[in-house]
């Protein structure tokens, strides 16, 4: 296709939160509105990606239809033809790619993946995958497939955007103009803008960032809670013993977090700077927190899974066209065909 193509993509497991809606989901949809006509939008699913680590299987197929109605409920407009939502898995051209350019990938280049590394030591030599190790040829495949010039990349992907602009390069200088090479990461933080990179911290431990992998929870707010459990979450959110608020993300990192997180919801922090208690502000942050769950989960349930699944069909069917003519290139480059 002619427009420039904007692609993202959220793993199917586990829920999505607060983060991710905002960091994102919202950012996508807004561009998605007022962009479509200009760029070409495709969101997927990678339901490859989903178990590169250990998931329950049994949960997939119903974790991928919830992350796709989660954007549907964000406001992502599926009539506009310039918008293209598909689950990575029922486009072939994704595995078969990704075979290819792993025969041209070394093994020190994947090793030196730092998100590899770290989830090495957390799973540990026996329970990290091939797949895990392979995760950046597979995203690199995600991109090159449909010539996608923008992708939204948090600070864990930017070595693995840097990975594809490699290997899109030596393809190329090997066989000739068979890529388009993507922008590079600061030319991505500069076209995706504010929201580019956006960290929204656990609320427990505010020194890391909100991870819908985190196994206990209490520190996440998810899109799927209650906004009466949400607002527990808040009420217990760690924050410190100074006793004024500041926004300070050195020293006052849970209540910097809090007052980022209630921007973001409408509200002005400005207005509870100084204050010297913190219960009144926590009470209005998740005020705004619950209602905003509350209109959220109303327009989830209201989502017409028969049409999401009817604009489903209609886009892999284009995204299968889209990426075979680039596999093709491939295969003949490489004299498969």
């Amino acid at each position: 296709m002619s427009k420039p193509v904007v692609l993202t993509g959220l793993r199917a497991n586990n829920d999505l939160h607060i983060g991710n809606y905002f960091g994102a989901i919202l950012p996508m949809v807004e561009m998605a509105r007022s962009n479509a006509g200009e760029y070409q939008i495709n969101i997927f699913v990678p339901d490859l990606h989903s178990f590169t680590t250990p998931i329950d299987h049994r949960q997939l197929q119903e974790q991928i239809m919830n992350n796709l109605r989660l954007f549907v409920a964000s406001g992502m407009p599926l009539g506009n033809p310039d918008v293209h939502i598909y689950r990575q898995s029922y486009v072939s051209a994704h595995s078969e790619l990704t075979w290819i350019l792993s025969c041209f990938t070394g093994v020190g280049e994947m090793a030196r993946m730092t998100q590899f590394k770290d989830k090495t030591g957390k799973y540990g030599d026996e329970r990290t995958s091939v797949g895990l190790f392979n995760y950046p040829v597979l995203m690199a495949s995600d991109i090159l497939l449909y010539n996608a010039v923008y992708v939204p990349v948090g600070d864990d992907q930017t070595q693995h955007l840097e990975f594809t602009r490699d290997i899109a390069q030596r393809i190329n200088n090997k066989f000739g103009d068979i890529f388009l090479v993507p922008k590079s990461v600061p030319e991505q933080h500069k076209f995706f803008g504010k929201h580019e990179g956006l960290r929204i911290m656990d609320l427990q431990d505010p020194t890391k960032k909100m991870s819908k992998s985190d196994e206990s929870g209490k520190g996440v707010v998810f899109l799927s809670d209650d906004p009466e459990s949400a607002r527990k979450k808040i009420m217990s959110a760690t924050t410190d013993s100074i006793g004024k608020i500041n926004y300070d993300q050195i020293n006052q990192p849970g209540l910097a977090n809090l007052l980022d997180l209630y921007e973001l919801l409408g509200g002005n922090k400005e207005e509870f700077i100084g204050q010297e208690q913190y219960g009144p502000f926590k009470t209005a942050l998740a005020d705004k927190l619950s209602a905003f769950l509350s209109d959220f989960n109303h327009a989830y349930e209201q989502v017409d899974v028969t049409e999401l699944e009817k604009n489903l069909v209609k886009s892999e069917q284009t995204m299968n066209k889209i990426a075979n003519e680039t596999l093709l290139r491939v295969q003949k480059a490489v004299g498969l065909r």
